[in-house]
């Protein structure tokens, strides 16, 4: 028989399928489930989830912390007050809207009236201000002027020092024949020309100033003086040189008498003798 002789073993053979070798068991397969398992039907693959439905998921049941109560209770009550205040400005305007004419002329004569007394307050605090400003500055002008009347007043009454142009007048009596009535002569004359200020040798004269005979020297206020004579006079000098030298007048009669005058002009002349303040014994005055 030849080999190509079909037989029927072989043409059982061709029209079977190859074998499939047996693969072997793997070892790494997850155990068998129990025989109770083993008739249950498989379970169904369960469908993926939206993101809704996850973010349902996640946000229920709520897991609360402190912090986010605290916050909580917070927004709760802004959201309260802010719908207290929007409720109550909600019934202002209600009201005003709901009143009548007559009634809203009368509030807003009182918004006037009260606008009115403020401002008439303000430029009464306003004036008030002013008058203090004012005050306080005719207060300091008040006080400087009475410094400086106290000080000409000082210089009148010789208590106080004075300086200024002038002239200086000495007069030298060798024969002592210079009398007090003729030094009296001699600052009447000076303050008839504009003499502020007088002082011979160490004695400040002043309004009530008299002038005696102590046998060869005079007296001025009761204070001897001896000669020379030395008068300091504060004034205009051109008006104090010619008022002593005019024909007739102390110089000529001075020269008469032996005696020798110089005087001379100064632009600083400096009267330093000062008298003491005396209180009147009934004078007072008339503002007290």
């Amino acid at each position: 028989m030849s080999d190509n002789e079909e037989t029927p073993e072989n043409r059982l053979r061709k029209e079977l399928p190859e074998e499939v070798p047996a693969s072997e068991p793997d070892t790494t397969a997850a155990p068998e489930a129990p025989e109770e398992n083993a008739t249950a039907a498989p379970e169904e693959e369960q469908p993926s989830l939206t993101g809704r439905q996850r973010l349902v998921k996640g946000l229920w049941p709520p897991r609360v912390t402190r912090a986010q109560l605290i916050v909580a209770v917070l927004l709760f009550g802004l959201g309260f007050g802010l719908a207290v205040q929007v409720a109550s400005n909600s019934n202002s305007d209600s009201a005003l809207r709901g009143a009548r004419q007559e009634d809203l002329v009368r509030i807003l004569d009182e918004l006037d009236d009260r606008t009115q007394r403020l401002e008439d307050e303000k430029q009464g605090l306003e004036k008030q201000r002013d008058e203090l400003e004012n005050s306080s500055n005719q207060a300091e002008e008040a006080r400087k002027q009475t410094v400086e009347k106290e000080k000409q007043l000082g210089i009148l009454a010789g208590t106080v020092a004075a300086q200024g142009p002038g002239i200086t007048m000495t007069i030298e009596d060798t024969k002592g024949t210079v009398q007090a009535d003729m030094l009296l002569d001699a600052i009447q004359e000076l303050r008839a020309a504009g003499a502020e200020a007088i002082q011979v040798n160490d004695v400040r004269v002043v309004a009530n100033t008299y002038l005696t005979d102590s046998g060869k020297s005079v007296s001025v206020d009761g204070n001897k003086i001896n000669a020379p004579f030395r008068f300091k006079v504060i004034g205009k000098p051109a008006d104090l040189e010619p008022a002593l030298n005019i024909p007739g007048g102390v110089v000529q009669t001075l020269e008469k008498e032996q005696a020798t005058v110089a005087v001379e002009r100064s632009n600083k002349i400096v009267v330093d003798a000062l008298r003491a303040a005396k209180r009147p014994d009934y004078a007072r005055s008339s503002s007290q």
